[in-house]
């Protein structure tokens, strides 16, 4: 295995173990975490009373890898490109197959409103003027993985076509271009630092993007929160990140929650989708998003063994033949 493949294949799996992870603490307080778990050390099953993940095994992804694998596949088949009007209706059937299993993990609630606007019409240019949460951010590893994050202006197109419909904002493209441009310098060799300074960068040339909506800078909330816990304790650590930085579904907490984390691991993937899960609020998501930078810096040979197995087993993911296209664009 290449070195590029490995790490390309540590992003695409770092997600889906930040993810798995995450998936019984998710819409937990802190609080409740501690009281519940005391520290989660590995895949846990949710409990019945989670209003999310309640009765999925442990070891389950979610969303956030479901509709990473989405996008991953529509660059593939689109020959480098997203159609906006495709992602949309693809996202739709996602939502109706997991309605149809019976599942309370669906479409968070910029892309759904922006959904049910293309279905009832609007254009996927004017549907996700509004979308602010981290919806496209969660999603977007995969144009990571796929395109080289310079030329930065032609990396931030190939960021909005995966997020335009739904999050058409200066916030939900910043921290979509962050996750991404993150991602791809790791895929292509750079360390972590290169990584968040890249992540920075994309940031406030996404926030140039998209319509305007008011709310903190991405990539300066990414600059504080990587300082913000350094050479703390982890759980005082991770009570500030709550307090400070905040873990909702808001772009602008939980995008630098992740690189808080990740800053707090020193990028190590498997204790930094540990610490995100630990967090409580969207830890799926901002397990996600962290473990597919600290994946794509640190390769799959970084993760463990049988925690990538139990992936595989539990959710019948193969993501290897797909990363192996996505690297053919770059």
């Amino acid at each position: 295995m290449t070195d590029r493949l490995d790490r390309a294949l540590g992003a695409f799996y770092g997600l889906a173990l930040g993810d798995a992870l995450g998936m019984p603490t998710q819409v937990m307080s802190r609080e409740d975490v501690v009281r519940v778990y005391g520290t989660l050390t590995g895949f846990e099953a949710a409990r019945p009373d989670n209003p999310v993940s309640a009765g999925m095994p442990a070891g389950s992804v979610t969303d956030d890898t479901e509709q990473a694998v989405i996008v991953a596949r529509l660059i593939d088949e689109g020959h480098g490109r997203i159609d906006p009007l495709r992602l949309a209706h693809e996202l739709l059937d996602w939502e109706k197959e997991m309605k149809a299993k019976g599942s309370f993990d669906l479409l968070g609630p910029s892309t759904k409103a922006a959904l049910d606007a293309v279905a009832r019409g609007v254009s996927p240019q004017e549907a996700g003027r509004n979308g602010t949460t981290n919806g496209a951010a969660m999603r977007v590893t995969p144009v990571g993985i796929a395109f080289a994050a310079e030329p930065l202006d032609t990396f931030v197109d190939r960021v909005v076509e995966s997020c335009q419909v739904t999050h058409d904002t200066t916030i939900g493209i910043a921290g979509a271009a962050a996750v991404a441009a993150a991602v791809s310098t790791g895929v292509g060799g750079g360390s972590l630092d290169k990584a968040v300074t890249a992540a920075v960068t994309a940031a406030r040339a996404g926030a140039r993007r998209g319509h305007w909506i008011a709310g903190a800078d991405i990539a300066a909330r990414i600059e504080w929160a990587w300082e913000l816990v350094r050479d703390l304790p982890e759980a005082e650590a991770l009570d500030r990140v709550v307090a400070l930085v905040g873990t909702s579904v808001a772009s602008q907490e939980s995008v630098p929650a992740a690189f808080a984390v990740l800053a707090l691991a020193d990028g190590d993937p498997w204790r930094t989708a540990l610490l995100a899960a630990n967090l409580g609020g969207d830890s799926d998501t901002i397990g996600a998003i962290a473990g597919a930078v600290a994946g794509s810096v640190a390769g799959l040979s970084a993760l463990p063994a049988e925690a990538v197995r139990t992936l595989r087993t539990v959710n019948s993911l193969e993501l290897e033949p797909l990363t192996a296209r996505l690297l053919t664009f770059r």
